[in-house]
């Protein structure tokens, strides 16, 4: 029978690191051809929006799909996992949090082998709901010592600074300026709505990784042209995800001043496919827009680690 997670299931069982292993190698597989992805597509109208991510794990041994709808009320996360041998459906699992989880994840596995490795600084801009997963992630994967974040909305940046301090036992500081923010840190990460870049190029010094995590649609934009081509190394989890939605990108292969053999997937850097940093001194920047099969690499683990545990409910379907 299927087993159906509730939101407080997962939380019970899943773990950043969990999460940064799974999206790991589900990137080395997918440069591999080992799994299947497909780009998100999406149903608009007027009042909302369902968006679904769909692939195939080989090495869990599944396919499905994550579907989530964005309306006025707020957006909801369903992750479905079908066992990819039989056909039936092994798990329905509320993936809100496993999401936030997982996208964390992408962008700490990208600054594990993008970044320099003594990275200790890190800048964000954005202090909302998925920003609380990249600095979680970042200290996965990195001796992270301080945070400096900005977010328009104080008293939102005042707690998210409190709460991460007690919960990743760092110093996390509110800062006024995009100036304050970079200014000696060694990986920043953009995790917000923007329609417009959030710092001018000239502010990037040299050794920087950027993670770029909401520039998910052509209107979106949180870096600026100059600061894409001032890189060394540009990367996206997949190309053909990144040329539907990477609104820091598009323009700029649209107008040739970049080009899609310039871009590497993270697997391919993973794998020695494709060269990462090269050397201290490099900018390398990672767009990052999610896939299905990290959702679903994820969600195979929570849901082992679930029935290990005894927990979830019986759905009568997937026999």
């Amino acid at each position: 029978m299927a087993l159906f997670l509730k939101e407080e299931d997962v939380r019970n069982v899943v773990t950043m690191q969990m999460a940064v292993d799974a999206v790991e190698e589900v990137m080395k597989e997918h440069a591999l051809g080992l799994s299947i992805n497909l780009p998100r597509e999406r149903t608009r109208i007027r009042k909302g929006a369902l968006h679904i991510l769909q692939g195939a794990v080989e090495s869990h041994g599944v396919f499905g799909y994550k579907a989530y709808t964005s309306t006025r009320e707020g957006n909801r996360f369903l992750v479905y996992l079908y066992n990819s041998t039989r056909g039936n459906l092994e798990a329905i699992i509320e993936a809100n949090y496993m999401g936030m989880l997982r996208t964390g994840a992408a962008n700490g596995v990208a600054a594990k082998w993008m970044s320099r490795g003594n990275a200790a600084v890190a800048g964000m801009f954005g202090a909302g709901w998925q920003a609380g997963g990249q600095l979680e992630a970042l200290c996965c994967v990195r001796k992270i010592r301080q945070a400096r974040v900005l977010d328009p909305n104080g008293e939102k940046l005042r707690e998210f600074c409190r709460r991460n301090e007690k919960n990743l036992g760092i110093e996390v500081r509110a800062c006024e300026t995009p100036e304050e923010v970079i200014s000696g840190s060694d990986v920043i990460t953009t995790i917000t709505t923007s329609n417009r870049p959030l710092f001018p190029h000239d502010l990037v010094a040299e050794g920087v990784h950027i993670n770029a995590a909401g520039s998910n649609a052509l209107i979106r934009s949180e870096l600026d042209e100059k600061t894409v081509r001032k890189a060394d190394v540009v990367a996206v989890d997949a190309r053909d995800v990144a040329a539907r939605e990477c609104g820091d990108l598009l323009p700029l292969l649209e107008k040739g001043r970049i080009h899609w053999g310039s871009v590497a997937e993270l697997g391919e850097i993973i794998t020695g496919r494709a060269p990462g940093r090269s050397s201290d001194g490099d900018i390398t920047i990672f767009e990052s827009h999610g896939m299905g099969v990290q959702d679903l690499a994820i969600g195979a683990r929570v849901l082992a680690r679930a029935r290990e545990e005894g927990l979830g409910t019986d759905l009568p379907l997937g026999a």
